[in-house]
């Protein structure tokens, strides 16, 4: 019989259960993967090196070629012809217009090793000096033979017309009888004057508009950093009929784009479309180029004209009635022989200003009547209008520009002399009585 002791059971293995086989394979393919991906790194690094080693830093960069924008077509409807380029915003990234790559651009790698080492001696290795360049053959010349005064005047209107020059409009003229609109594409500048002084360059823009009804207005993008500008935009004006087109004057005024002040006027073109032979564009565009003129050739040679105006002070109130009355003799603005006047009057107190007026626009005449009355209030304290004096501006109003300043004038102050001090004084000496004097505008 056998004797009883402690009962020995086989211990069972927990491999065989198939959830302990899932957690195997699981842990083995994350270590699996984790090796490989240690692999591809050490890989991708060695390569890296060997690349860096083969290349060396003197390695020229690959510029990529960026591609055009494309042109957005009119909203408009899709029945004409007519498209609108995108125009990329004044503030954003600069980009130069098409054919316009700059030659002047210097190479990333430069060619500057070669000349070093050609002078550089290689038995003595020391630095040969670069040799003296020749003598100026013009300061040999000049010791011999001196100018003469007309070679010298010759020389100086020479460059006066260059400093003047302010460059040339390509534009292209097109009309479509089918649908009575005026296609007029703007092209190109050339040769633009640098109102940047420290890049040497413009940021240049065209506006555009029909006279002498200055209904329509429209312009170009801005093209940054550049003296040549190319557009190549259309803009189509629709309702124009054929026998229109003689008495329409395109007007176009060139600007350069400031961020941080008013946009800066190059010059303008005027084309007449009545001194075109207009039946050539009726099948294909006509290419037409005009020399960029100056904005205040036309206040020069005619003058700035004259202004009436009416002051009465009086002292109990504290207060200055001033009466805009007329204008005469205006400068001719337009290329209709018009101008568009408004007078703005500014209050200064002790050389600063203080209130501002202005009035009415008065559209079409060189000899504008406004009979408008304004008053001022003076400040208390001061001793009669002693301080006080007044600053006309008589401008052009434009829709496309900035209203441009035809003529100023100044009554008291430091500036007024001539007539304008004798009405001042008068003025001031008689209180309560409206005294009314013509006076020439200045610069």
């Amino acid at each position: 019989m056998a004797e009883d002791g402690p009962e020995i059971k086989a211990i069972e293995t927990a491999v065989d259960t198939p959830l302990t086989l899932i957690v195997i394979c699981l842990v083995s393919a994350i270590v699996l993967l984790f090796l490989v991906a240690v692999t591809c790194f050490c890989y991708r690094r060695n390569r890296r090196l060997q690349n860096g080693k083969r290349h060396g830093p003197d390695q020229p960069l690959a510029f990529h070629s960026h591609r055009r924008p494309t042109a957005v077509k009119s909203p408009a409807g899709t029945s004409t012809s007519h498209y609108l380029k995108k125009s990329p915003s004044p503030t954003g990234p600069a980009r130069s217009p098409p054919g316009m790559s700059g030659h002047n651009t210097p190479s990333p790698t430069g060619s500057m090793h070669g000349a070093l080492e050609a002078g550089v001696n290689g038995n003595m290795g020391m630095v040969e000096p670069l040799p003296m360049p020749p003598k100026n053959v013009f300061t040999t010349e000049s010791e011999i033979h001196s100018p003469s005064k007309e070679e010298i005047e010759t020389n100086e209107k020479n460059l006066e017309q260059s400093a003047s020059y302010l460059g040339q409009l390509v534009f292209k003229l097109r009309y479509k009888h089918d649908k009575n609109a005026l296609i007029v594409s703007v092209v190109r500048c050339r040769d633009l004057p640098a109102k940047d002084p420290n890049l040497g360059s413009s940021d240049p823009y065209v506006k555009l508009q029909l006279l002498p009804d200055k209904q329509h207005k429209v312009k170009t993008r801005v093209l940054r950093k550049t003296r040549n500008p190319v557009y190549d935009e259309d803009f189509t004006f629709y309702g124009i009929n054929f026998n229109q087109l003689p008495a329409i004057t395109l007007h176009f005024v060139v600007l350069s784009f400031d961020r941080y002040s008013r946009d800066d006027i190059i010059g303008e073109v005027f084309c007449a479309l009545n001194t075109v032979d207009i039946t050539q564009a009726e099948n294909q565009q006509m290419a037409l180029s005009r020399e960029i003129q100056p904005r205040s050739l036309k206040i020069k040679s005619q003058g700035r004209g004259e202004l009436l105006v009416s002051l009465c002070w009086q002292p109990a109130a504290n207060r200055l009635t001033v009466v805009v009355l007329k204008a005469r003799n205006l400068p001719k603005m337009d290329v209709t022989g018009l101008a568009d006047p408004y007078v703005k009057i500014y209050l200064l107190y002790n050389g600063q200003r203080i209130a501002k007026k202005k009035t009415h626009v008065k559209k079409r005449t060189l000899s504008p009547v406004f009979n408008e009355s304004f008053v001022f209030d003076i400040p208390s304290g001061g001793d009669g209008l002693e301080q006080v004096s007044l600053e006309f501006l008589l401008l052009d109003w434009d829709r496309v520009t900035k209203n441009e300043v035809i003529g100023r004038l100044d009554l008291g102050g430091q500036k007024c002399t001539g007539s304008a001090l004798h009405h001042w004084n008068e003025v001031c000496n008689s209180p309560r009585r409206q005294i009314a004097d013509w006076h020439k505008l200045r610069e």
